[in-house]
């Protein structure tokens, strides 16, 4: 079975892709998904972070609000490494198990998985083979704010919070440019599809 990490900067298409690949035939897993998960009320992680941060970061209904957490941890980088070290553990572990299942069931297999921080984590050494997308930091802007209705402001902290994209092109194998249409985009998700069913097991 072939371990794919799928990852990318803020807003660059990482989504679109995985679902071209879930689409193509690839097992897909959403890490970021399982975060959010940990995150909600009887969530592994929900204790420590609502102890860590507080009771500000709670709505009303008592479930960490997302934006409000994100907020506190993006202006300060030893709070977002506080939160990734209360959160991430618990996330590869859930991603080892699924990695392990999906062997059993199909032992050839293209097994991807989605996330954010594979490489500043130092997740991406997991993987057989690591897939990065990447666009122009304008468009990364543009698609943040409509995306996640944040101000432009908001959008560059983040980004300048983050490993650049040509950073993290120095660990990836596969390099998928989303700043065409989706139609140029799903091209080179089938020329990567191809490229991985040669490297599989």
């Amino acid at each position: 079975m072939l371990r794919a990490g799928l990852t990318g900067g803020l807003a660059t298409g990482k989504s679109f892709v995985g679902k071209c690949l879930a689409d193509l035939g690839c097992r897909l897993l959403k890490a970021d998904e399982i975060g959010h998960d940990l995150l909600q009320p009887g969530g592994a992680a929900y204790p420590a972070v609502v102890g860590a941060f507080g009771q500000q970061i709670l709505d009303p209904e008592g479930c960490i609000d997302r934006r409000v957490l994100g907020g506190i941890v993006f202006q300060d980088p030893t709070k977002l490494g506080l939160l990734n070290s209360l959160v991430h553990p618990a996330v590869v572990a859930r991603e080892e198990q699924w990695i392990d299942e999906t062997r059993r069931a199909d032992p050839h297999a293209i097994a991807v998985v989605e996330a954010a921080i594979l490489i500043e984590t130092g997740s991406y050494k997991r993987f057989d083979t690591i897939i990065l997308t990447v666009c122009s930091r304008e468009q990364q802007i543009e698609r943040a704010m409509k995306r996640d209705g944040l101000s432009r402001d908001e959008v560059l902290d983040r980004l300048d919070r983050q490993m650049s994209l040509d950073e993290k092109r120095k660990f990836a194998q596969y390099v998928i440019d989303t700043s065409g249409d989706k139609e140029m985009t799903v091209r080179q998700v089938r020329d990567l599809y191809g490229a991985l069913r040669m490297r599989k097991p």
